[in-house]
């Protein structure tokens, strides 16, 4: 994924053009005696709702099962072979699982066999939520000093939104919510152009592949849901999560729904509310594309020390030793109270 400038779309106008406007009231006739105005009562803050617990230390057994595979790059047998155990997770947790295949041109005219896969909770309930991340890896170490065109592990930039989900397909096979809820994994998302590229093409519509497909084609033809929520690099030690900015540009209600939710919990450390630069990833296009107004956890810094991804984005520093359970953990928490909340 990509950081980027602004961007513009319609969709950013209607979603931002709010106002607020001061009615000022005046008396007229004869001199009135003076009336106390009693300000009125900030609304009451929605209480937690009680729901299963979430477990970090099983999404990080999820997050090293996936690095067992090696890297997931698409067209690899690992790939392949993490696609299978992928889809059958969830149908073990109780999903209704649709595997969509198909065939994408990467940047350099390599034909990629993609498969973005979903499960289905509740797929009756019309009223749906849709909850996603990508999970293939990184072809090459692009950002890394050593060994910069072989494939990385990913744990975190892949790896770590599909734990936190698989973990919390488990919860909601053992307890329903009372919206529908669909779990996505995108496929080749991470096969953007290399760093090292000279006049590197800037339209980064080679990023997001899967997502842009499914985003033509969905896998259930007219599927709808009223909101997404997609998780990219959430399992870092010191990961902060600030207000994505192409998130707060085409579904700030979504973002304020995910990050109050955290204040509430206690957990407003993790969840900050600067805005980051607007950025390329599949949020973007299920958002303008599909018409699913997502907002993006992502792991991203706001300060002079370091600006930009987690240290490890894009090298092969982003292995296990790189993924802190108790940060898991915390995203899991916050993401199971807003689902089963609604």
């Amino acid at each position: 994924m990509a950081a980027v400038g602004p961007l513009t779309n319609p969709l950013t106008s209607r979603l931002l053009a709010l106002g607020f406007g001061l009615i000022l009231l005046a008396s007229c006739g004869e001199e009135q005696p003076a009336r106390t105005k009693t300000a009125a009562p900030p609304p009451a803050e929605r209480p937690l709702v009680k729901t299963p617990a979430f477990s970090g230390d099983s999404a990080y057994r999820h997050v090293a099962r996936q690095v067992d595979f090696g890297p997931r790059v698409p067209n690899s047998e690992g790939h392949r072979s993490c696609a299978n155990w992928l889809a059958s997770t969830l149908e073990q947790y109780g999903a209704d699982v649709t595997v969509q295949t198909g065939r994408v041109t990467a940047y350099d005219g390599t034909v990629l066999d993609i498969q973005n896969i979903f499960g289905a909770f509740r797929p009756e309930v019309r009223r749906r939520v849709l909850l996603y991340a990508h999970w293939d890896t990184r072809p090459y170490a692009d950002k890394d000093s050593v060994r910069t065109d072989e494939p990385i592990d990913g744990a975190n930039d892949g790896g770590s939104g599909v734990g936190v989900l698989l973990e919390l397909a488990r919860l909601l096979g053992d307890s329903l919510p009372s919206v529908g809820v669909d779990i996505g994994f995108f496929d080749a998302e991470d096969y953007g152009e290399p760093e090292w590229l000279p006049n590197r093409d800037q339209d980064y519509t080679d990023w997001c592949l899967g997502s842009q497909y499914w985003s033509r084609k969905p896998h259930i033809p007219g599927y709808r849901a009223r909101y997404g929520i997609l998780l990219d690099m959430v399992g870092a030690r010191g990961a902060v999560f600030h207000r994505e900015g192409t998130s707060m540009a085409l579904a700030p209600n979504v973002v304020d729904k995910v990050w109050e939710t955290a204040r509430r919990m206690g957990h407003g450390d993790l969840f900050r509310n600067r805005v980051t630069p607007q950025t390329i990833d599949d949020n973007l296009f299920v958002s303008q594309m599909a018409g699913i107004p997502s907002a993006n956890i992502v792991h991203y810094h706001l300060d002079t020390r370091m600006m930009g991804y987690f240290a490890h984005h894009h090298t092969h520093g982003d292995n296990l030793d790189a993924i802190d359970p108790d940060v898991l953990g915390t995203v899991g928490q916050v993401l199971t109270q807003v689902v089963y909340a609604e």
